[in-house]
C-alpha cells in the first residue's frame, strides 16, 4: 500500500502563488515518478508537471515559465510550486506516483484562482 498525502491548496488571486506538497509513504522501494495532474470543471484530467526518478522533468506548455517542481528523494515528497495563476488554472490537483507499472493517486486538492 502506498499513501499520498497532499496540502497547500486554496484560494488565491490572480498573480498570486501557492505551493503543493504531496508525501508518499508505505510500501515504497523505489519511486519511478512523481508528479501532478489537474482537472477543471468540464475538463478531462490533464498532466501539470512529473519528474522522474533520475531528475527529468516535464511540464504541461501552459505551465512551462510559471510552475517549478522539485523533488526531495529522501523524503518521498514532490513540490509543486506555483506562481503567476491565472483563473484558468482553477481546478482539483492530485498528486500522482509511480513505481513500477503501478500508478498511485491521490485525494486531490483544490486549487480556486479568482479574478
Amino acid at each position: 500500500q502506498v499513501q499520498l498525502v497532499e496540502s497547500g491548496g486554496g484560494l488565491v488571486q490572480a498573480g498570486g502563488s501557492l505551493r503543493l506538497s504531496c508525501a508518499a509513504s508505505g510500501s515504497i522501494f523505489s519511486i519511478d515518478a512523481m508528479g501532478w495532474h489537474r482537472q477543471a470543471p468540464g475538463k478531462q484530467r490533464e498532466l501539470v508537471a512529473s519528474i522522474t526518478r533520475g531528475g527529468s522533468a516535464n511540464f504541461a506548455d501552459s505551465a512551462i515559465g510559471r510552475f517549478t517542481l522539485y523533488r526531495d528523494s529522501a523524503k518521498n515528497t514532490v513540490y509543486l510550486k506555483m506562481n503567476s495563476l491565472k483563473p484558468e488554472d482553477t481546478a482539483v490537483y492530485y498528486c500522482t506516483v509511480t513505481i513500477g507499472v503501478h500508478d498511485y493517486w491521490g485525494q486531490g486538492t483544490q486549487v480556486t484562482v479568482s479574478s
